[in-house]
């Protein structure tokens, strides 16, 4: 747990040193915000075992509301996120009393069914812009003070804000609500045998992870000032769950490990093959751009072959295994500096 605590410091100092060493705030932000995105479904998939093809719906939902809010109601940011957020926990909320009744493939299936059918309302919404989005969204001044048109400025509130949630996120995973959900996952008819009520739990673990979707959305939102139907499209789902499987499935680093890796090769996979191209000579590697979907596909099916547990977890393993080798060396040496002695 200390190395955890260690680790997760360090990861937050180095996102308040990055704009400092060269980093483009907007792209960090973005990752920021879809690795809360990923924390979020990983709550419900990977300590509930409850696995959602809907966030799509609550992830882009909250970002149509918090963004039309912003815009055409003139309210103010800290409220627009509130809003975001608590749609996200609404929506989240009549998703999860009609999915839970089922299991499996079928709980999958109704959260996949609503989600589109919520698509199709997004589209036809006048609100939304249809199929041009939903633009030029204003970014304000938090509580009337802090600038948020200063890329800056925002960079530390998202910082602020994204860290705060994946704290509480943590905090419910180590709680007796989370234990709860753990047992819930591993054999659901032993705690009912045990006197809970597994249906509650789980809506409630529903709700909690619809709510920070909502606020990953909300906030992407107002980072990029647009919102559009790529972010309510069943393909934003299969995005998440990618996220959480190349990351790690259950694990606190996983989903922000897969996020930056995701959000990386979308964004940058045609800048860093024009570079290898530029190094190497070979005009192939300046296509790459074209081939995210790919890339993205060759490395899904390495990470299930041979890293079961996501980046993070064959991170871990690597890290296990230097520490028992050193340890080895020592154990060694120490024998051999006591025979000569």
């Amino acid at each position: 747990m200390n190395n955890n605590r260690l680790l997760a410091t360090l990861a937050v100092a180095a996102l308040a040193l990055a704009p400092f060493a060269g980093a483009y705030p907007v792209f960090v932000m973005k990752v920021m915000c879809f690795a809360l995105f990923a924390s979020a479904f990983n709550l419900l998939v990977g300590h509930a075992g409850l696995l959602s093809f809907g966030h799509a719906a609550l992830f882009g939902g909250a970002g149509y509301v918090a963004g039309h809010a912003m815009k055409a109601w003139g309210v103010t940011p800290e409220l627009g996120l509130v809003l975001g957020t608590a749609t996200g926990a609404l929506l989240g909320l009549g998703m999860g009393l009609l999915a839970i009744r089922r299991e499996g493939i079928y709980f999958a299936m109704i959260t996949l069914a609503l989600a589109q059918m919520l698509y199709f309302v997004f589209l036809q919404a006048r609100f939304t812009g249809g199929e041009d989005g939903l633009q030029g969204i204003p970014r304000g001044s938090l509580f009337g003070i802090l600038p948020l048109d200063d890329d800056r400025v925002l960079y530390y509130t998202v910082l602020a804000i994204v860290v705060a949630a994946f704290a509480l996120i943590v905090r419910v995973v180590h709680s007796p609500f989370g234990e709860i959900l753990n047992a819930i996952k591993e054999n659901e008819p032993r705690a009912i045998s045990l006197g809970y009520d597994t249906d509650r739990f789980k809506l409630l673990a529903f709700v909690l992870s619809a709510a920070f979707s909502g606020l990953a959305g909300s906030l992407k939102v107002l980072v990029l000032g647009f919102e559009t139907l790529t972010d309510v499209h069943w393909s934003m789902s299969g995005t998440v769950i990618l996220m959480t499987l190349v990351g790690g499935l259950g694990s606190h680093a996983g989903p922000v490990i897969g996020a930056l890796v995701i959000v990386t090769l979308e964004s940058k996979l045609g800048d860093i093959g024009a570079w290898i191209g530029d190094l190497t000579g070979i005009a192939w590697f300046r296509t790459l751009n074209d081939s995210v979907t790919v890339a993205m596909g060759l490395l899904f099916i390495v990470v299930v072959l041979f890293m079961r547990n996501g980046l993070a977890g064959a991170a871990a393993d690597l890290a296990r295994r230097m520490r028992r080798h050193a340890q080895a060396r020592g154990g060694a040496a120490t024998v051999v500096t006591e025979t000569a002695a």
